[in-house]
C-alpha cells in the first residue's frame, strides 16, 4: 500500500468509526478497502508494547521509566500480593489482592468453572457478587454492595455463592452445532439471618482486563458524546448512549466498569470493598457494625485506620494506567485480513469502534500525579465505551442482570474494548468471556449478543463457516 492510499484508508476507517459514513457507503466498498491498516499495529500509540508472552498484559509502557518505573514496580507488587503480610486484610473480603481476580492484569479463571460450588474456598473468589433487594432495588443493610464470601481465619464470611450451569444446544444455518451456557445462583451460609430468595437478586461479575487503562482514563468525553449522537442505526437496531457518573465531586461520561459506571479506576474502592483495607477515603471497615469485627477482635486482630496509604494506592493507580497494550499480531495473515472484512460486514464496528483519541493533557492519578504520555494519542480500542441494550431474549435470560448503575439498566452494558483479547488464553490460561464468564470462547460470546447486538449476531450466524472462523481469527489478532 502506498502512502496516499494508506492515508485514505485511515481516514475512511476513522470516518466509519465516528459514524460519518452511511451504512450504504460502507456496503459499496470493495474488499481492497478492508485490508489491515499498518498503523493499527500501534494499538495504544505511545503505550503500545510488542510482546506476545504470558506477561503481555503486565508490562509497562515504553514511556514509563526512571522514578515512574520505580513506582510502577511498587504498584505492581501491591496489585499482585497486597500490602506486606496482608496486614489489614479483611476481616471479610472478596480477594486478598487485585491480582487474585486480575491474574497478570488480566482475568483470573471464573470460579464458576473451577469450583463445583461456584465460589472460591481458598481465599480467592475471582469474582464480585453483587446483591440487592428485588423489591426495593437497594443494598441490604449489613451487607453493602457486594457479598464478601472470603474471610480471615476465625471469622465467618458473609455467605457463600453456589452456581448452577444450564446448557442449551443450537445449530448454525449450515448445520454446525454450538452450545450456550448460562448460570443461576444461590447464596447459603449467611453470617446473619438468611435473605429470602424471592427478595434477592444477584449479579456476578468476572474481572476485566486491565490493559490500556491509562488510555481509557484519557478518552475525550466530547468524542464519546459525539459517538452517542451519531450511533443511531435504526436499520440494525443500534443506539448507544453515554452513562453520566458523578465521582469525587465531578460529573462526566463514565468509561470504566462493565456498565461504564466509573470515571476512574476506583483503586480506593477496591482496597476497601474488595479487600477490606481502610484508607483516608474509606476510613470505616467494610464490615463495620457486623459481628465479624468482634470475631476478629477475639482472634487478636487489631485493626487500625488507614491501613493502606494514599501513596501506595496511587502507585497501584500508576501501575494500572501505565500498563502497555500489546500490538496487533499476524496482520499480514490472509485469514486475519479476511476476518477483518467479516468484522466490518457483520457491523461489529458500529459498537466496537476501531479508532478513538485521547485528550492532549493525558490522565491524572488519584493523588494528583499527571501522566501526560497517555495524551494526544490515536488509539484502537475497538469500543465506543457507550451503553447498549444487549437484550434478554436469548435462552429466556439474555445478558440482563436486573442491576442498574448510574443511567445503565439491567440489559445495558458498556461495549467491551477488544484490544489484547487474543492473548487472554496465553496470559490467563482460559477463553471465558462476557461479564459473568459464561461464554467459553469467542463464538459463544458473539452468539450471546441480543438486543442491539442481534443484527450483528445474525449476520455472523449466516456467514459460511470459513468466514465465521476468519472473523474469530481476526479477533485473536487484536
Amino acid at each position: 500500500m502506498n502512502v496516499e492510499s494508506h492515508c485514505l484508508t485511515y481516514l475512511l476507517s476513522l470516518a466509519i468509526a465516528m459514524g460519518l459514513m452511511s451504512c450504504d457507503d460502507q456496503e459499496g466498498m470493495t474488499d481492497e478497502y478492508f485490508e489491515v491498516k499498518n498503523g493499527y499495529a500501534l494499538s495504544a500509540g505511545t503505550s503500545t508494547i510488542f510482546n506476545q508472552s504470558s506477561h503481555a498484559y503486565d508490562l509497562e509502557a515504553p514511556w514509563c521509566t526512571g522514578s515512574y518505573l520505580k513506582r510502577f514496580n511498587n504498584g505492581d507488587q501491591l496489585y499482585d500480593d497486597g500490602p506486606i503480610n496482608n496486614e489489614g486484610l479483611g476481616p471479610v473480603y472478596c480477594g486478598y489482592s487485585c491480582g487474585s481476580c486480575h491474574n497478570n492484569a488480566g482475568r483470573t479463571t471464573p470460579a464458576a468453572w473451577t469450583s463445583s460450588e461456584g465460589s472460591g474456598s481458598n481465599g480467592m473468589s475471582a469474582q464480585l457478587v453483587y446483591i440487592a433487594s428485588r423489591n426495593t432495588g437497594k443494598f441490604f443493610q449489613g451487607y453493602g454492595r457486594v457479598l464478601h464470601d472470603q474471610s480471615i481465619y476465625g471469622v465467618k464470611a458473609e455467605g457463600k455463592l453456589h452456581t448452577t450451569k444450564h446448557y442449551e444446544n443450537f445449530t448454525f444455518p449450515d448445520g454446525e452445532p454450538y452450545q450456550l451456557v448460562y448460570f443461576t445462583y444461590e447464596i447459603t451460609e449467611w453470617y446473619a439471618d438468611s435473605i429470602k430468595p424471592e427478595d434477592l437478586k444477584i449479579s456476578v461479575r468476572q474481572p476485566l482486563r486491565h490493559v490500556g487503562q491509562g488510555q481509557i482514563m484519557s478518552l475525550i468525553p466530547s468524542e464519546l458524546e459525539a459517538l452517542a449522537a451519531q450511533s443511531n442505526y435504526p436499520e440494525y437496531g443500534i443506539s448507544g448512549r453515554c452513562n453520566y457518573i458523578t465521582e469525587r465531586g465531578r460529573t462526566s461520561v463514565g468509561v470504566g466498569g462493565n456498565k461504564a459506571n466509573h470515571l476512574d479506576l476506583t483503586v480506593e474502592l477496591g482496597f476497601s470493598s474488595d479487600m477490606g483495607y481502610t484508607s483516608t477515603r474509606f476510613p470505616e471497615e467494610v464490615c463495620a457494625g457486623q459481628t465479624q469485627i468482634s470475631q476478629a477482635a477475639i482472634m487478636g486482630y487489631n485493626y487500625t485506620k488507614n491501613e493502606v496509604s494514599t501513596a501506595d494506592m496511587e502507585d497501584v493507580d500508576l501501575y494500572m494506567q501505565s500498563l502497555g497494550v500489546p500490538a496487533r499480531r499476524d496482520v499480514d495473515n490472509p485469514t486475519v485480513q479476511r476476518g477483518e472484512q467479516m468484522f466490518y460486514k457483520a457491523k461489529c464496528h458500529l459498537c466496537h469502534t476501531v479508532t478513538l483519541h485521547t485528550k492532549n493533557e493525558g490522565t491524572t492519578l488519584l493523588n494528583g500525579t499527571r501522566l501526560p504520555w497517555t495524551g494526544g494519542q490515536v488509539i484502537h480500542p475497538y469500543s465506543d465505551f457507550l451503553l447498549h441494550d444487549m437484550g434478554r431474549e436469548i435462552c429466556g435470560v439474555g445478558l440482563n442482570d436486573d442491576f442498574t448503575a448510574g443511567l445503565a439498566t439491567g440489559v445495558e452494558w458498556r461495549t467491551t474494548p477488544l484490544w489484547g483479547i487474543g492473548l487472554q488464553k496465553l496470559v490467563n490460561g482460559h477463553t471465558y468471556f462476557l461479564h459473568d464468564g459464561r461464554a467459553r470462547n469467542l463464538v459463544e460470546a458473539i452468539m450471546w449478543h441480543g438486543g442491539e447486538g442481534e443484527a450483528s449476531k445474525n449476520l455472523f450466524k449466516n456467514m459460511p463457516k470459513s468466514d465465521r472462523d476468519a472473523l474469530v481469527r481476526f479477533l485473536q489478532s487484536l
